[in-house]
């Protein structure tokens, strides 16, 4: 998916487009899991949407539910939630990093005619 070591860096148009393709792969995954936490918070808490939005959006923000949930179901639903709300928000960071942490890297390590680019 990326360039080699011996390969030039890739031209700004071209860097550009992919640091779209992964934001637009991590936006993906936040909606997605925005809308799983939606349908979780309608079915468990039986919340309108726009309260079922707040509570999922809040919680997969990192600032926490608004409003506790009263079911046992509701309760699980919740915690596992919240656990698997870090994750995505990890991996979300990770994707929109990795094209510009592998282009600094990639500066680095690249050659030009046999010698180091950085440092010449």
């Amino acid at each position: 998916m990326y360039e080699r070591r011996g390969a030039a860096p890739l031209t700004t148009p071209k860097f550009l487009k992919r640091v779209a393709v992964h934001f637009g792969m991590a936006t993906a995954l936040m909606v997605g899991s925005l809308g799983v936490g939606m349908v979780g918070y309608m079915y468990f808490e039986h919340l309108a949407w726009a309260d079922a939005f707040l509570n999922a959006a809040m919680l997969l923000g990192g600032m926490g539910p608004v409003e506790s949930p009263g079911t046992v179901g509701g309760k699980l639903f919740a915690g596992l939630y919240a656990l698997y709300s870090g994750l995505v928000f990890l991996i979300a960071a990770g994707v929109i990093l990795a094209p510009r942490l592998h282009r600094l890297l990639h500066q680095f390590h690249w050659e030009q005619g046999g010698k180091p680019r950085v440092g010449q």
